[in-house]
């Protein structure tokens, strides 16, 4: 019987794990089909700044708790200003995007981001690549071409926003793991400056007048995105990782929901193809990866065969 209860309490806290994941994933959602609604009616500029000014709501406790050296003194100066400039860059050309494109399609391209990684951690973090993920990296890409619509809308500048700020996503999350010796708190605290900075430039002769109910929207586009984040940081802490990395693809199907509910947007055909092959390839390489991790935990190896 005592055997049990350490097994069943680490049960439920990956449970809770779990659900604070889906929980943090649909406020990532739902924060983005606000950014749609708002970016209809103001500057990404205004929004980038009114929302900056709505996360500091959440970050200022935080951060009430800790030194403020912890703003300055940080590991690698460099890779911080690269991976606040890509932070920013994500946000800005996400929001650019969804002026234009179903949210649902901005967010295929945005469900790529594990592919780039798998990519730029073969050459920026010197992880081993096997063939069998360089395999599904091609066509995850495959995808990607596939939902852009190979024609001349390939070139429309909302499909180049959205591509590009993918990339910067996955950049992102590429300099994260370079940095993980940074408390969460930081990043997101010099990622919030930095997009209040940009929307300030932005919003230069495109800032607009709005109502009381507006800019509390606006607000509340920070605060939802700022305690999403936080849930699924601790839910990375409550749970493993390879539970946890898979419901990351939740959103593209709340992508799917709310486009529909709130803008009556559906994908056409290639979209669904295109996202079904990108999470398809996803889901690939991450399976390959946590086996090598699997059989490295047993007997380091260096095999190729990742």
């Amino acid at each position: 019987m005592e055997k049990r209860v350490p097994s069943a309490l680490g049960g439920n806290v990956v449970l809770v794990g779990v659900l604070l994941m889906l929980l943090g994933d649909f406020m990532f959602s739902l924060n983005d089909a606000m950014g749609k609604w708002l970016v209809a009616s103001f500057s990404v500029g205004q929004v980038l700044v009114i929302r900056s000014l709505g996360a500091f709501f959440v970050l200022g406790p935080m951060f009430a708790r800790q030194p403020i050296s912890a703003l300055y003194c940080v590991e690698r100066p460099t890779l911080q200003i690269m991976r606040v400039v890509f932070a920013t860059g994500d946000l800005a050309l996400f929001y650019a995007a969804v002026v234009y494109l179903p949210l649902a399609d901005v967010m295929t391209f945005y469900m790529a981001g594990p592919i780039y990684v798998a990519a730029l951690s073969h050459f920026l973090l010197g992880e081993r690549i096997g063939w069998r993920r360089w395999l599904a990296v091609l066509i995850g890409f495959v995808g990607v071409v596939i939902a852009l619509r190979p024609s001349s809308a390939m070139l429309s500048w909302p499909s180049i926003f959205g591509l590009i700020g993918s990339f910067s996503f996955a950049l992102t999350l590429v300099l994260n793991r370079r940095l993980r010796a940074t408390s969460d708190a930081t990043l997101v605290t010099w990622q919030t400056i930095a997009a209040l900075i940009a929307g300030i430039f932005l919003s230069i002769g495109q800032w607009s007048p709005f109502g009381f109910g507006q800019l509390l929207a606006l607000l509340l586009l920070g605060i939802v995105a700022c305690i999403a984040h936080l849930l699924i940081t601790r839910s990375l802490k409550l749970a493993p990782a390879s539970v946890l990395a898979p419901l990351q693809y939740t959103l593209l199907l709340w992508a799917v929901v709310l486009g529909w509910l709130f803008f009556d947007d559906l994908p056409d055909v290639q979209t669904w193809i295109g996202a079904g092959i990108i999470v398809l390839a996803g889901l690939f390489i991450f399976h390959r990866g946590n086996l090598k991790q699997d059989a490295e935990a047993i007997v380091p190896t260096d095999s190729s065969h990742g």
